[in-house]
């Protein structure tokens, strides 16, 4: 990381992709206040999901903030612990529609994986 602090970062990355603080704060449905507050003094002493969660919103590595690529290693991780959260919220029933359903859609050119 160079020498701006994670706190920049984010701030410059948020400004990138967004109209304002504002506009990301109440995106990510995160007090404009606290996100204010972490951008004045830095993230370090925000809460860990919101910034895995402020993170994965913006593709960035959670360690260092750096921007994440697609076929990143840490982005699948991410990717994957997400997919399989919400999956282990859903009953039996749900589970099963759910896999079925990515079945149907390996099947679907436009849905399918260059590998």
């Amino acid at each position: 990381m160079d020498s701006k602090t994670k706190a920049e970062i984010l701030k410059g990355v948020i400004l990138s992709r967004y109209k304002s603080i504002r506009q990301f704060a109440v995106a990510m449905n995160i007090p404009y206040s606290t996100l204010i507050t972490a951008l004045e003094r830095g993230v370090d002493g925000m809460a860990y999901s919101t910034v895995i969660s402020i993170c994965e919103a913006l593709s960035l590595n959670p360690i260092d903030f750096s921007a994440l690529e697609e076929d990143d290693a840490l982005s699948s991780q991410i990717t994957t612990r997400r997919v399989m959260d919400k999956y282990w919220k859903l009953n039996k029933g749900g589970r099963k529609r759910i896999l079925d359903i990515m079945e149907d859609y390996t099947h679907i050119p436009e849905y399918q994986a260059e590998i």
